[in-house]
């Protein structure tokens, strides 16, 4: 019986990459950890559903509640951990995102996150850049501000500008669309960086862009320089987009806002409300979480840009 040359093939890469991004990270005394895949809350995102899972039963004692999920990131398992004392940790693992299916989107997938204790934002953003060079075979990456990827591509600051000249100009793209979001600020910006600013980034090296808009921080600090931006930082190479970050927000008052307001944002857009961490949980996290800056990566978009491929469908194993 004859071989899949290809299949073989790209097992192989895989393997070399894996190996590749957890030598990075053990030379750097960082130590692997591994997270539950199904718990009985999520990270709350306003556009990212996870795969609720009914009927389980997890925790020693073989708890049972209404729903599970399936997470879409190791985040808050990782938090945990640090919060009890352990030092910087990355792990690599399935993620699980409800309908999400394109060239660049799976909904099982491969998710390395890492967190640095001790890192500010700039710590992130150097080490960020590093790994891409390394894993990636660049010389040097780039460091932009969000305000300055918008002015060198478009001629518009996103944040000081007004919401109608932006429609305006994300009219040219899709007439239809930007009237439909054309009360919706970070719904526009967002639709500017996805179709006109995006494949601009990273095209000669591996670029960094941080200092996003305030109402776009998710769970990042306010930023250091830019009062009306969040230490929250993207990798970006050959216009797709590789890795988020955040220097983590660890404030419980604030934390429980944002998730408020995301929960308003979900229900607005008409998206089911997800089972939140139970506030005790973390309050005990916010209040022993050091100084870290942390990153989730796509697994399987690295291993597409290591190829020179297209689709995610060329990487896949399955």
């Amino acid at each position: 019986m004859g071989h899949d040359v290809t299949g073989i093939e790209a097992i192989r890469e895989r393997s070399l990459l894996l190996q590749q991004i957890r030598r990075f990270f053990d030379t750097r005394g960082f130590l692997e950890v591994q997270t539950p895949c199904l718990l009985n809350h999520a990270i709350v995102d306003a556009y990212i559903d996870p795969i609720e899972v009914s009927g389980a039963q997890i925790g020693n004692g073989g708890e049972t509640h209404q729903r599970h999920y399936l997470q879409t990131s190791p985040e808050l398992a990782m938090k945990q951990l640090l919060a009890c004392g352990a030092p910087s940790i990355y792990a690599i693992g399935p993620a699980f995102r409800a309908e999400e299916r394109g060239p660049l989107h799976r909904t099982e997938f491969t998710m390395l996150e890492w967190y640095q204790v001790g890192a500010v934002e700039s710590d992130g953003v150097r080490f960020l850049g590093e790994f891409a060079c390394d894993l990636l075979g660049y010389s040097d990456y780039e460091v932009l501000d969000y305000r300055q990827a918008f002015l060198r591509t478009l001629k518009i600051d996103p944040i000081d500008s007004c919401l109608a000249d932006l429609v305006t100009i994300a009219s040219t793209c899709d007439a239809t669309l930007a009237s439909s979001m054309a009360n919706d600020r970070d719904g526009i910006l967002d639709y500017l960086m996805s179709e006109m600013v995006q494949p601009t980034l990273g095209t000669s090296q591996p670029l960094v862009l941080r200092n996003y808009p305030r109402s776009q921080a998710a769970l990042a600090k306010g930023s250091g320089d830019d009062p009306q931006c969040a230490a929250r930082f993207e990798l970006f190479v050959n216009g797709i987009e590789l890795a988020n970050g955040y220097d983590e927000l660890s404030d419980v008052a604030e934390l429980v806002e944002r998730t408020r307001l995301v929960q308003g944002k979900r229900e607005r857009v008409g998206r089911k409300a997800i089972a939140e961490m139970p506030k005790g949980l973390l309050s005990s996290i916010s209040e022993c979480l050091p100084q870290c800056a942390g990153v989730a990566l796509g697994v399987d978009r690295l291993h597409l840009l290591r190829v020179g491929g297209t689709s995610l469908d060329e990487v896949s194993l399955f």
